[in-house]
């Protein structure tokens, strides 16, 4: 009778450890618990409300894992461990034209069950993804921005490839921790606007929805790295004016447009708040200031809600 009852506790205490952990096993393989909410079990999000546009900070509960991998819309997860070698974080986000639907985060935790025999541990679940209510705006700027001729056609089509080149080896990194450390700065001392998200009517013309935070900043205001990364694009483009791109590693990269000098090179390693040129109006614009985007794995998301994010306590 007493082993009978002490087979029956441990029996109960195993089935609690699984549920609590957020994964059980069945048939000898290990299954996702279904979650109702971004931030229950071992996958956390934040922020929790996972809205359009939005950066997301993924951690993975796993102390045991010798890698974590992921996928989210249809983009590579790239984890990194954190310091008290607890758990595993990727920064990543959802595009700011992204449907308002349940969308799957598919992870995998990696584990040694030996030291010849590898397991898989699935931390899968489903976020939901809300709406963020953008509004609309008008601007009028030169025809030229509306209507290209045949010349400015083939400037773009530089700028597409250059732009294009970029991206594509940003994306397609191998590296295994970011280039970034700490929270994200702002990059000019200036006020800036609710500008991201907005439907953008040019000349009466819808074009655009702004994927990107204007500041209000004068004309040779200091421009400075949000954080620190190596420089791949320094140059005049079309639209964007004189321009800096800055790949923080792991897929995420920052953008600075429309300056009237630039102060890097391309392949130029540089820190949270050095100097990367000046703020101006080139490019199509109606006045002075800076634009500056998050792009994350071809996402485009909201400076604003980078710079709230606090990256400076990761454990």
């Amino acid at each position: 009778m007493v082993s009978r009852r002490c087979s029956l506790t441990v029996a109960i205490f195993l089935i609690l450890s699984f549920s609590q952990s957020g994964f059980c096993q069945r048939n000898g393989r290990t299954r996702p618990v279904a979650h109702a909410e971004a931030n229950s079990g071992p996958v956390t999000l934040t922020p929790a409300i996972v809205e359009a546009g939005s950066p997301e900070l993924i951690r993975v509960e796993a102390p045991a894992a010798t890698s974590v991998e992921g996928e989210w819309f249809g983009h590579k997860l790239q984890f990194f461990r954190a310091h008290d070698r607890r758990g595993w974080y990727a920064l990543a986000g959802v595009d700011v034209e992204a449907a308002a639907v349940p969308v799957t985060l598919r992870i995998t935790a990696h584990l040694k069950a030996s030291p010849t025999i590898d397991r898989m541990r699935d931390l899968s679940t489903n976020v939901a993804i809300h709406p963020a209510h953008y509004r609309t705006g008008s601007l009028t700027v030169q025809p030229k921005f509306v209507e290209p001729g045949p010349e400015d056609k083939k400037q773009i089509d530089v700028a597409v490839k250059a732009k294009e080149k970029v991206f594509a080896a940003a994306d397609a990194g191998t590296g295994t921790e970011p280039l970034w450390s700490g929270s994200f700065a702002a990059p000019v001392k200036a006020a800036p606007t609710d500008s991201f998200g907005t439907r953008r009517m040019f000349n009466g013309k819808l074009a655009s929805i702004h994927k990107g935070t204007d500041f209000r900043a004068a004309s040779g205001t200091p421009v400075l790295a949000g954080n620190s990364g190596v420089v791949v694009l320094a140059q005049p483009l079309y639209y964007e004016g004189n321009c800096v791109m800055i790949d923080h590693g792991l897929g995420l990269i920052s953008i600075s447009m429309h300056l009237s000098r630039i102060d890097v090179t391309p392949g130029e390693r540089v820190t949270r708040g050095q100097r990367v040129g000046l703020s101006g109006a080139t490019g199509r614009v109606t006045g002075p200031h800076l634009h500056w985007a998050i792009r994350w794995q071809g996402s485009m998301l909201d400076p604003a809600k980078l710079l709230r994010l606090n990256l400076n306590q990761l454990p």
